[in-house]
């Protein structure tokens, strides 16, 4: 099987060296059944050690995808939205606890109206699909949208509230969805709640440390084993975490992969879980 992975990998290697498409190369490979057979000594790998509990994930790449097929910005973040249930499926799957979902920045909103528009209509349809989930209550998932909400458009803001009034009391998973999401906004936004808490008697300075200035962010909700990535991992082939979860990414490591996120299999998740589950974390020992 080491032979087989070696032989994706060179492959895949040689394809992007003769300038030859990558993902028509993986599509003969998965017509084959290579992938397949590859995947299952994979899982079997990435199930025989432990998992992280919790994965976070920047969905990059569906505009990318979209080009490459001459379609619509818009109908590549269609595809990208139909992976995701299976992803969350997949991680549930593996007994990771916790997902976090990149899916919309606050700089996102710069993009063209049109594109804009299309995408708060489809958090809008994924958001209810979320809040009649029969895999969300089977597996007890809470979910929470973390960023500035109020930048999102009432509708929006308020089918979000009850997805999360709906979820509110499971804790067996955690599935955070970043949208008008910004790393800088969120440390801001923490120390602004904290400033005004001291202002109003409710806090003293010498109480603030980082254990506290945790509870403030958006992912402050979760319980503190919880708060913090094990891994993040971003498609695409960009290799850098775009204001991310800056506070929380201080220890976790980092998987960069070479797939839009339209195109993104169970195989990529099963690569990443492995190259974390290979490396030793030291948190700065």
């Amino acid at each position: 099987m080491k032979f087989l992975e070696k032989l994706i990998s060179l492959l895949e290697a040689l394809a992007k060296w003769l300038g030859i498409d990558v993902h028509k190369v993986r599509s003969v490979m998965l017509k084959w059944g290579v992938y397949k057979l590859y995947e299952r000594w994979l899982e079997f790998q990435v199930k025989d050690r432990s998992v992280p509990e919790h994965v976070a994930i920047i969905l990059d790449g569906n505009r990318r995808w979209a080009k490459m097929h001459g379609l619509n910005p818009w109908m590549g973040h269609r595809m990208g939205a139909e992976r995701v249930e299976e992803f969350l499926k997949w991680c549930l799957d593996l007994g990771i606890r916790t997902v976090t979902l990149y899916a919309f920045s606050t700089e996102n909103f710069r993009r063209t109206p049109q594109e804009v528009v299309e995408l708060m209509k489809l958090f809008k349809k994924k958001l209810a699909e979320l809040r009649e989930s029969d895999m969300i209550r089977k597996h007890e998932v809470r979910v929470k949208i973390i960023g500035r909400t109020d930048l999102l458009p009432p509708d929006l803001r308020k089918l979000a509230e009850e997805v999360e009034e709906a979820t509110k009391h499971y804790d067996r998973h955690f599935l955070n969805i970043a949208i008008a999401y910004g790393g800088r906004a969120e440390i801001l936004d923490a120390v602004r709640k904290i400033a005004r808490d001291v202002a109003e008697g409710q806090l003293r300075p010498e109480e603030i440390d980082e254990e506290l200035f945790e509870r403030y962010l958006y992912t402050g909700y979760l319980p503190p084993e919880l708060r913090d990535p094990d891994l993040i991992i971003r498609t695409s082939g960009e290799e850098r975490l775009s204001g991310f979860l800056l506070w929380q990414c201080a220890y976790s490591e980092l998987c960069f992969l070479d797939v839009y996120w339209p195109e993104f299999r169970r195989i990529d998740l099963l690569r990443a879980i492995r190259t974390y589950q290979m490396r030793q974390r030291r948190f700065g020992r």
